[in-house]
This record gives C-alpha cells, structure tokens and sequence, in this order.
C-alpha cells in the first residue's frame, strides 16, 4: 500500500493486470506490475463461462491462492464474486476475510456505487483495504443493458461523480472506472483523493488495468473483446499452422 500511495503523491502511472494462475501471476509480478489483480473475469479466461456471474467464492479462492504463490513485489488484489458480498456488510466482511486468510491476498475489489459504502466502510474498518469500481460493473451488465459505455450523460457522469465521492468517503483505496468517457474520468481523477484505474476509460486516469490474457491475444476466437484492448501479443493462430499441432505432429 505503501508504494502505491507513492505513486499516486508523485503522479506516476500506477499499472495493473490480471492473473488467474501461478504462470500469469509470475509473468506480471516480473514485469513489474504494481498490481496483480486476480478479476472474476477469470470466469470467462481462464473457466470458459459466459459471464463473471457464474464463478463460485471457492474457485476465486483456488486462483488467488495460486496468484499469491508466484507474486513477491506486486500488491495482490482478489475480486469477490457476485453473490458474496452484496447481502450486508457481515457477509462482505466474512468474503473478505476468507480472501485474506485462504485466498492469501493483500486486499479485495468490489463492484458497485454509493450503496455499498457501507460494505467498503465495513470491510476497510477491519483492516482489509479494499478497490472500489463504478462506471460498467460486469457483474450487473444484465441490468445495464449489456456492456454499454456508462455516464455518457450530463446527468449519468454526475451520478458517476457521486458513486466515486460516497466510495471514496468510505474508506477505499482506489477506485476502478470501467467503460467511461475519457473526459469524464478525467475529471473524477482531478476530483478524488485516491488513485483511480481506468479501464476503457481513456488515459487521464492514475494507471490502467487490463486483462493479461487479452492483452496477449491468448484468446479464443469469437469472444467478446472489447474494442479498447491493445494486444502486445499474437492472437492463437488455428489450423494446421497452429504451435500445438505442429508439436503434435514433432512427437
């Protein structure tokens, strides 16, 4: 926590990505990564479900326990699930615990806005920091009517700015804003106190956060891919030139 408040004093980048098992957590911890966050997008990554709903509390635990293994200079962030924290602030609060304990990470990340400041509240008062995230929750993209940009409104980027305000109030240490106009989250930066981490929210934010497993184009065809990823990787190549036939055919 200590570094991440340094680089948020100093203004420089704060960069986060994804992992979901003992090699992606390395990977990133050995770039340099100041967060590994173990997302629930894992569901669809690394489980091949449709959507971050369907994971399960003891699956994210498994990965997190596996991220924590490989990670020695990254802070570790664990999604909580939908589902497990949404109740009360004692459910939220247990989740959490069990996060620490078993899952072995350093903090937790919820989705939601200024209803569940009391959870955020609860949660950072026992001594868990916790990651806020408001603009596109994926985990109520049913309710929003898909993964749609969010605040894109005068009307919708003032809610924004409430939702960011009533987290940050509430004892988060960081906010992740998803899907919102560039200028907007520019402007919930410039109005926070606390780094945010955008993510398809244009590059006036504290750092950036993506999937690694998108980022490095090891995806399956056909699934959805948001249009703002930037691969720094090959995307899998299917058919007979593919590198698991070929060593297929070697052996």
């Amino acid at each position: 926590m200590g570094t991440l408040r340094s680089l948020y004093r100093r203004g420089d980048p704060i960069t986060v990505l994804t992992a979901h098992d003992f090699p992606s957590a390395h990977a990133a911890d050995q770039a340099g990564m100041d967060v590994v966050l173990v997302g629930d997008s894992l569901a669809m990554v690394a489980l091949g479900m449709q959507d971050t709903s369907e994971v399960l509390l003891e699956e994210m635990l498994l990965h997190c326990r596996s991220v924590a293994r490989a990670t020695r200079s990254a802070f570790t962030i664990g999604d909580l699930p939908m589902g497990t924290y949404e109740i009360a602030p004692e459910q939220a609060l247990s989740t959490a615990i069990r996060f620490v304990k078993e899952g072995r990470v350093q903090g937790v990340k919820l989705e939601g806005g200024k209803e569940m400041a009391p959870t955020i509240r609860r949660i950072a008062g026992a001594g868990i920091p916790v990651m806020a995230h408001v603009g596109l929750t994926p985990q109520r993209q049913n309710a929003l009517g898909g993964f749609r940009v969010q605040g894109r409104t005068g009307a919708g980027a003032l809610a924004l700015l409430d939702d960011a305000l009533a987290v940050q109030e509430a004892g988060c240490f960081g906010i992740v804003l998803e899907a919102v106009p560039a200028e907007v989250a520019a402007l919930l930066t410039r109005r926070l106190a606390v780094p945010t981490i955008g993510i398809g929210a244009g590059p006036g934010c504290s750092g950036q956060v993506l999937v690694q497993a998108e980022m490095a184009g090891n995806f399956p065809p056909g699934r959805f891919l948001p249009k703002f990823v930037k691969r720094y990787g090959d995307p899998p190549v299917p058919g007979p030139g593919a590198p698991l036939p070929h060593a297929c055919r070697r052996v």
